[in-house]
């Protein structure tokens, strides 16, 4: 069936769309690549007070979702839409929190307090940010594959978003962790808290500050906001709690939000890890920003290959085989990389990472609107409610990452990370073999037999389309 051409979206409208999430992938390619270190080796807190920081952020973050998402519901269509003037109302200060979080008091004694503030606030604006953003998708265009072209332009801009956070950050920061400032005698290395060290930080923030309000302005001038055009018009309301009710009960999103609260949960364990794994465990700290590098372009390039496999074989197919097929290609030289270190096995680790990566943020966002489209003919008459999906979609990903985060930062407490030092005692660079290792690859795995229980395959996600057509 053709797509209505009132429903089409210019090439133009994607890729405004586009550029508007890649910011917000900039600033957390950033943070998860370069936060725990940051605070670690930078600010100089020690381990138990950094893992505080991402755990209580992440998880603030997380109950902030469905805070948003409610206020959401009850926003008011303005001449700019519903969703954009949260989008534009919170990037100035976003940014201010964004830079203040990498920026090292003059003080000693109350820095876990301003890291945990300024963290807990960057996480709460990036949610009024994020939410309405991913939500927007439904309020594009009715046509599914208008939706999935936009995701799949979405997506790619956010891969290269993150590519190059991890390129500002780290190609600036890199200087602040390379052996050679590193004192003989493996004492503290007080160069990390030093001007220098703490400058090329606040040099970095200020540049991701600046994306961050341009690809914003893009996005504004180059999108337009549709009305609801999905519900009966009727009278009947249901109400935001009988919605969420009906949401939570709703097999397919609680399948989908599942499989890939695993999936997300692993990718973070080693995005948050690998600078710390190749400064420690790996002899890598010279090649650390150019292998995350190489994640990232490899990610990128099969953005692609994974929007036709999705049309060409089914969303569902291409999350599973995508996911597997990766991974069992990478587990072998993943393994070596822990127990033999070397350079070109680290860059095979990298590209066939990158395929992962890409399939992991593809494919949800991907299969979102199909979940919502099915919960539409389900409840005919529950209107305006999408950012109930959209949010708590986050929030559990958010939630499940944060505690991930704070227990695996923790393992290192445990195990006797020892704050700015150029070497790591035996027990910290095992440890850190683990979380790159084995701990991700048990989430992957777990994630993909919750994916095989997800309903919607291709045959049902048509069918709904036909249905959604003869409701409108």
């Amino acid at each position: 069936m053709k797509t209505d051409l009132s429903q089409k979206l210019s090439l133009c409208s994607k890729l405004c769309f586009a550029i508007g999430g890649a910011p917000k992938e900039v600033a957390a390619s950033a943070t998860g690549f370069f936060l725990q270190i940051y605070l670690l080796d930078v600010a100089q807190i020690n381990a138990f007070q950094a893992s505080m920081v991402l755990f209580i952020g992440k998880v603030w973050g997380a109950v902030t979702d469905p805070l948003v998402g409610f206020f959401i519901t009850k926003s008011k269509w303005t001449r700019i839409g519903r969703l954009m003037p949260w989008m534009v109302g919170c990037t100035p200060f976003l940014v201010i929190s964004y830079f203040y979080l990498w920026y090292v008091p003059p003080f000693s004694g109350g820095r876990f307090i301003w890291y945990l503030g300024f963290y807990c606030l960057y996480q709460t604006l990036i949610t009024c940010f994020h939410v309405p953003y991913s939500a927007l998708t439904m309020f594009l265009s009715t046509d599914q594959k208008e939706r999935d072209s936009a995701t799949a332009y979405r997506m790619t801009m956010e891969v290269l978003g993150t590519l190059v956070g991890a390129a500002i950050q780290g190609q600036i920061v890199a200087s602040a962790h390379t052996l050679k400032h590193c004192p003989t005698n493996n004492m503290s290395a007080g160069y990390l808290g030093n001007s220098s060290g703490k400058q090329v930080y606040t040099i970095a923030a200020g540049v991701i500050g600046g994306v961050f309000v341009i690809c914003t302005v893009v996005m504004f001038l180059g999108v337009k906001e549709r009305d609801d055009p999905y519900a009966p018009k009727t009278e009947k309301q249901v109400s935001f709690q009988q919605a969420f009710v009906l949401v939570m009960r709703h097999g397919p999103y609680l399948t989908l939000t599942a499989a890939f609260l695993f999936i997300t949960v692993a990718i973070q364990l080693i995005q948050s890890n690998f600078v710390l794994f190749c400064t420690y465990a790996a002899d890598l700290r010279d090649h650390f920003q150019n292998i995350v590098l190489t994640i990232l372009v490899s990610a990128v390039i099969s953005i692609p290959l994974w929007q036709w496999f999705l049309q060409r074989f089914g969303k569902k197919t291409a999350a599973f085989c995508g996911i597997t097929v990766s991974k069992l290609w990478i587990l072998p030289f993943t393994l070596m990389l822990v127990f033999i270190p070397n350079v070109i096995v680290a860059y095979v680790v990298a590209v066939s990472s990158g395929l992962t990566v890409a399939a992991s943020l593809l494919l949800p966002w991907s299969m979102l609107p199909d979940v919502v489209d099915d919960f539409r003919l389900a409840n005919p008459y529950c209107k305006g409610h999408e950012a109930i999906f959209y949010s708590f979609y986050v929030f559990f990903t958010k939630f499940a990452s944060g505690i991930s985060l704070g227990v695996s930062t923790l393992c290192l407490e445990f195990a006797g990370y020892d704050t700015g030092a150029c070497k790591q005692p035996p027990p910290v660079v095992y440890t850190l073999k683990l979380l790159i290792g084995a701990a991700p690859v048990a989430f992957i795995v777990t994630g993909l037999m919750i994916l095989l229980l997800y309903p919607i395959s291709e045959d049902v996600r048509l069918r709904n389309k036909l249905c959604l057509e003869e409701l409108r």
